[in-house]
Protein backbone atom coordinates (compact mmCIF):
# COMPACT_ATOMS: atom_id res chain seq x y z
CA UNK A 1 0.00 0.00 0.00
CA UNK A 2 1.08 3.63 -0.91
CA UNK A 3 0.15 6.61 0.42
CA UNK A 4 -1.43 9.61 -1.42
CA UNK A 5 -1.02 12.36 1.59
CA UNK A 6 1.99 13.29 2.95
CA UNK A 7 0.67 11.74 5.92
CA UNK A 8 0.59 7.82 6.27
CA UNK A 9 -3.59 7.51 7.23
CA UNK A 10 -3.88 3.99 6.59
CA UNK A 11 -5.26 0.78 7.73
CA UNK A 12 -4.57 -2.94 6.02
CA UNK A 13 -3.56 -6.54 7.26
CA UNK A 14 -0.33 -8.02 6.34
CA UNK A 15 -0.64 -10.61 3.61
CA UNK A 16 0.59 -13.65 6.03
CA UNK A 17 -2.52 -12.43 7.74
CA UNK A 18 -0.25 -12.02 11.03
CA UNK A 19 -2.13 -8.78 11.65
CA UNK A 20 -3.58 -5.34 10.88
CA UNK A 21 -2.11 -2.19 11.19
CA UNK A 22 -3.73 1.25 11.68
CA UNK A 23 -1.67 4.69 11.38
CA UNK A 24 -3.59 7.80 11.85
CA UNK A 25 -2.70 11.73 12.04
CA UNK A 26 -4.85 14.05 13.95
CA UNK A 27 -6.23 16.70 11.89
CA UNK A 28 -5.00 20.57 13.16
CA UNK A 29 -8.28 21.05 13.60
CA UNK A 30 -8.94 18.87 16.18
CA UNK A 31 -5.50 19.89 17.77
CA UNK A 32 -5.65 18.82 21.83
CA UNK A 33 -2.97 18.68 24.37
CA UNK A 34 -4.42 15.56 25.52
CA UNK A 35 -4.89 14.07 22.21
CA UNK A 36 -1.59 12.25 20.34
CA UNK A 37 -0.73 13.91 17.00
CA UNK A 38 0.22 10.57 15.95
CA UNK A 39 -0.84 7.19 16.13
CA UNK A 40 0.52 3.95 15.19
CA UNK A 41 -1.01 0.45 15.94
CA UNK A 42 -0.72 -3.25 15.45
CA UNK A 43 -4.14 -5.74 15.92
CA UNK A 44 -3.01 -9.30 16.69
CA UNK A 45 -4.73 -12.35 17.77
CA UNK A 46 -5.92 -13.14 20.92
CA UNK A 47 -7.31 -16.13 21.01
CA UNK A 48 -9.23 -18.18 18.64
CA UNK A 49 -13.12 -17.21 20.13
CA UNK A 50 -12.14 -13.77 20.14
CA UNK A 51 -9.81 -13.40 17.26
CA UNK A 52 -12.03 -15.28 14.63
CA UNK A 53 -13.38 -13.50 12.07
CA UNK A 54 -17.56 -13.97 11.86
CA UNK A 55 -19.96 -12.54 9.89
CA UNK A 56 -23.44 -11.64 10.79
CA UNK A 57 -26.19 -11.50 7.88
CA UNK A 58 -30.13 -10.74 7.95
CA UNK A 59 -32.46 -9.72 4.95
CA UNK A 60 -35.64 -8.19 4.78
CA UNK A 61 -38.51 -7.15 2.56
CA UNK A 62 -36.93 -5.20 -0.10
CA UNK A 63 -33.50 -6.48 -0.15
CA UNK A 64 -33.16 -4.35 2.78
CA UNK A 65 -30.94 -5.94 5.69
CA UNK A 66 -27.63 -5.28 7.13
CA UNK A 67 -24.24 -7.33 6.97
CA UNK A 68 -21.26 -6.88 9.45
CA UNK A 69 -17.93 -9.00 9.39
CA UNK A 70 -16.07 -8.15 13.08
CA UNK A 71 -13.42 -9.68 15.35
CA UNK A 72 -14.04 -9.42 18.56
CA UNK A 73 -11.35 -8.98 20.06
CA UNK A 74 -7.32 -8.43 19.09
CA UNK A 75 -4.34 -7.63 21.17
CA UNK A 76 -3.39 -3.85 20.48
CA UNK A 77 0.19 -2.65 20.57
CA UNK A 78 1.86 0.40 19.09
CA UNK A 79 2.91 4.25 19.75
CA UNK A 80 1.22 7.65 20.58
CA UNK A 81 3.82 10.32 19.61
CA UNK A 82 6.49 7.95 20.07
CA UNK A 83 5.07 6.73 23.38
CA UNK A 84 4.82 2.69 23.82
CA UNK A 85 0.61 1.88 24.66
CA UNK A 86 -0.59 -1.74 25.34
CA UNK A 87 -4.42 -2.48 24.90
CA UNK A 88 -7.02 -4.67 23.53
CA UNK A 89 -9.37 -3.48 20.13
CA UNK A 90 -12.56 -4.77 18.51
CA UNK A 91 -13.05 -4.59 15.03
CA UNK A 92 -15.73 -4.56 12.68
CA UNK A 93 -17.08 -3.57 9.12
CA UNK A 94 -20.95 -2.80 8.78
CA UNK A 95 -23.26 -2.45 5.88
CA UNK A 96 -26.38 -1.38 5.97
CA UNK A 97 -29.17 -1.22 4.01
CA UNK A 98 -32.42 -0.49 5.92
CA UNK A 99 -33.74 2.55 8.54
CA UNK A 100 -31.48 2.69 11.21
CA UNK A 101 -33.84 2.50 14.65
CA UNK A 102 -32.58 3.75 17.71
CA UNK A 103 -30.05 0.73 19.34
CA UNK A 104 -28.13 -0.34 22.66
CA UNK A 105 -25.08 -2.16 21.81
CA UNK A 106 -21.92 -2.67 24.05
CA UNK A 107 -18.87 -4.77 24.57
CA UNK A 108 -16.50 -6.00 26.96
CA UNK A 109 -12.75 -7.76 27.37
CA UNK A 110 -11.92 -8.88 30.42
CA UNK A 111 -7.76 -10.08 31.17
CA UNK A 112 -8.96 -13.81 31.05
CA UNK A 113 -9.52 -13.32 27.47
CA UNK A 114 -13.54 -13.21 28.15
CA UNK A 115 -15.00 -11.35 25.90
CA UNK A 116 -19.56 -10.31 26.05
CA UNK A 117 -21.79 -8.02 23.82
CA UNK A 118 -25.09 -7.08 24.34
CA UNK A 119 -27.27 -5.92 21.17
CA UNK A 120 -31.10 -4.43 21.90
CA UNK A 121 -32.63 -2.80 19.35
CA UNK A 122 -35.65 -0.65 20.07
CA UNK A 123 -38.28 1.85 20.25
CA UNK A 124 -38.62 4.96 21.53
CA UNK A 125 -40.44 8.08 22.13
CA UNK A 126 -36.45 8.77 21.16
CA UNK A 127 -37.12 7.91 17.58
CA UNK A 128 -38.78 11.31 17.11
CA UNK A 129 -35.51 13.41 18.08
CA UNK A 130 -34.09 15.85 15.95
CA UNK A 131 -30.71 17.08 17.51
CA UNK A 132 -28.22 15.73 19.70
CA UNK A 133 -28.53 16.62 22.85
CA UNK A 134 -28.63 14.04 25.65
CA UNK A 135 -31.12 13.52 28.14
CA UNK A 136 -34.54 14.88 26.49
CA UNK A 137 -37.62 14.16 28.43
CA UNK A 138 -38.77 11.74 25.75
CA UNK A 139 -35.82 9.74 26.74
CA UNK A 140 -37.34 6.63 29.33
CA UNK A 141 -38.85 2.95 28.32
CA UNK A 142 -38.29 1.21 24.90
CA UNK A 143 -39.60 -1.97 23.13
CA UNK A 144 -37.20 -4.22 22.24
CA UNK A 145 -37.08 -5.38 18.28
CA UNK A 146 -34.92 -7.53 19.20
CA UNK A 147 -32.14 -9.11 22.13
CA UNK A 148 -28.89 -10.79 21.37
CA UNK A 149 -26.13 -10.85 23.48
CA UNK A 150 -22.73 -12.89 23.48
CA UNK A 151 -20.03 -14.58 26.02
CA UNK A 152 -17.13 -16.05 25.30
CA UNK A 153 -15.59 -17.64 28.72
CA UNK A 154 -12.13 -17.65 28.56
CA UNK A 155 -11.83 -19.32 32.08
CA UNK A 156 -14.04 -22.62 31.15
CA UNK A 157 -13.59 -22.45 27.07
CA UNK A 158 -17.15 -22.29 25.74
CA UNK A 159 -19.08 -19.72 23.94
CA UNK A 160 -22.75 -19.00 24.88
CA UNK A 161 -25.35 -16.90 23.13
CA UNK A 162 -27.91 -15.29 24.61
CA UNK A 163 -31.78 -14.92 23.49
CA UNK A 164 -32.99 -12.62 26.75
CA UNK A 165 -31.57 -9.32 27.17
CA UNK A 166 -32.44 -6.02 29.11
CA UNK A 167 -31.09 -2.50 29.19
CA UNK A 168 -31.15 0.34 31.54
CA UNK A 169 -29.75 3.51 31.12
CA UNK A 170 -29.61 6.18 34.14
CA UNK A 171 -27.69 9.01 34.90
CA UNK A 172 -24.86 9.15 36.70
CA UNK A 173 -22.75 11.57 39.19
CA UNK A 174 -20.01 12.13 36.01
CA UNK A 175 -20.86 14.93 33.38
CA UNK A 176 -19.35 15.80 29.87
CA UNK A 177 -16.40 18.10 30.46
CA UNK A 178 -16.12 21.58 28.61
CA UNK A 179 -14.42 19.89 25.69
CA UNK A 180 -18.03 18.30 24.96
CA UNK A 181 -20.91 19.73 22.99
CA UNK A 182 -23.31 19.25 26.03
CA UNK A 183 -21.07 20.38 29.19
CA UNK A 184 -22.20 19.28 32.31
CA UNK A 185 -25.15 17.40 31.11
CA UNK A 186 -24.52 13.68 32.85
CA UNK A 187 -22.96 11.04 31.22
CA UNK A 188 -25.28 7.33 31.01
CA UNK A 189 -25.14 4.62 33.41
CA UNK A 190 -25.96 1.23 31.58
CA UNK A 191 -27.68 -1.67 33.72
CA UNK A 192 -27.30 -4.63 31.75
CA UNK A 193 -28.93 -8.32 32.36
CA UNK A 194 -28.69 -11.54 29.94
CA UNK A 195 -29.77 -14.86 30.94
CA UNK A 196 -30.00 -18.16 28.82
CA UNK A 197 -31.10 -20.76 31.16
CA UNK A 198 -27.82 -21.92 32.20
CA UNK A 199 -26.06 -18.82 32.38
CA UNK A 200 -27.12 -15.36 34.27
CA UNK A 201 -24.80 -12.47 33.65
CA UNK A 202 -25.66 -9.07 35.57
CA UNK A 203 -23.17 -6.27 34.87
CA UNK A 204 -23.59 -2.20 35.61
CA UNK A 205 -21.04 0.23 33.32
CA UNK A 206 -20.19 3.75 33.94
CA UNK A 207 -19.80 6.20 30.53
CA UNK A 208 -16.47 8.26 31.68
CA UNK A 209 -16.82 10.18 28.48
CA UNK A 210 -18.92 10.51 25.45
CA UNK A 211 -18.33 11.57 21.38
CA UNK A 212 -20.85 11.61 19.24
CA UNK A 213 -21.78 11.70 15.26
CA UNK A 214 -25.18 13.45 14.04
CA UNK A 215 -26.32 12.50 10.77
CA UNK A 216 -29.05 14.41 8.97
CA UNK A 217 -30.28 12.76 5.66
CA UNK A 218 -32.82 14.44 2.89
CA UNK A 219 -36.53 12.72 2.52
CA UNK A 220 -39.51 12.91 0.58
CA UNK A 221 -41.47 16.10 0.74
CA UNK A 222 -38.31 18.40 1.26
CA UNK A 223 -38.15 16.42 4.87
CA UNK A 224 -34.80 15.78 6.52
CA UNK A 225 -34.40 12.80 8.74
CA UNK A 226 -32.00 12.56 11.78
CA UNK A 227 -29.82 10.14 13.70
CA UNK A 228 -27.68 10.78 16.60
CA UNK A 229 -25.19 7.71 17.25
CA UNK A 230 -22.91 8.15 20.59
CA UNK A 231 -19.80 5.96 21.95
CA UNK A 232 -19.12 5.49 25.56
CA UNK A 233 -15.85 4.18 26.67
CA UNK A 234 -16.80 1.89 29.68
CA UNK A 235 -16.09 1.85 33.60
CA UNK A 236 -17.09 -1.15 35.23
CA UNK A 237 -18.92 -0.64 38.36
CA UNK A 238 -20.56 -4.22 39.07
CA UNK A 239 -20.27 -7.88 37.68
CA UNK A 240 -22.10 -10.95 38.31
CA UNK A 241 -21.79 -14.37 36.24
CA UNK A 242 -23.92 -16.72 37.83
CA UNK A 243 -23.75 -20.45 36.18
CA UNK A 244 -22.77 -24.52 37.16
CA UNK A 245 -19.50 -23.32 38.65
CA UNK A 246 -20.81 -20.68 40.85
CA UNK A 247 -20.63 -16.81 40.96
CA UNK A 248 -17.93 -14.49 39.36
CA UNK A 249 -17.57 -11.02 40.05
CA UNK A 250 -15.75 -7.69 39.01
CA UNK A 251 -13.19 -8.48 41.88
CA UNK A 252 -12.00 -12.02 39.86
CA UNK A 253 -11.06 -9.86 36.90
CA UNK A 254 -7.81 -7.31 37.27
CA UNK A 255 -9.36 -5.52 34.51
CA UNK A 256 -12.40 -4.97 32.04
CA UNK A 257 -12.11 -2.47 29.36
CA UNK A 258 -15.48 -1.68 27.03
CA UNK A 259 -17.59 0.10 25.09
CA UNK A 260 -21.37 1.01 24.43
CA UNK A 261 -23.26 2.60 21.73
CA UNK A 262 -26.67 4.53 22.11
CA UNK A 263 -28.08 6.14 19.03
CA UNK A 264 -31.38 7.98 18.86
CA UNK A 265 -33.39 9.45 15.95
CA UNK A 266 -34.47 7.45 12.80
CA UNK A 267 -32.52 7.69 9.96
CA UNK A 268 -34.50 6.51 6.19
Amino acid sequence: MVPLLEEDMSMGLKSDLSEFWLNLSTDQEAAHPMVPKEMRLKLTPWNSAMSTAREATATYAANMGYDILRLHGTKASGTFDGEDVNGTAYFQKVSVQAPSVPWYWGVLHLDDGSYIDWFLPHLSFTVTARDNRPWKRRDFGHIGLSQGGLFHDGKHRRSEKFTHVTVEKVGSDRSEGKHGHSPGAPLPKFNIKMWNGRTVIELTVQAIERAHWTFNQPTRGGLTSHLTYNEYPLQLDKLRIIDEHGIRKETDYEWARGNAEHSWGLLH
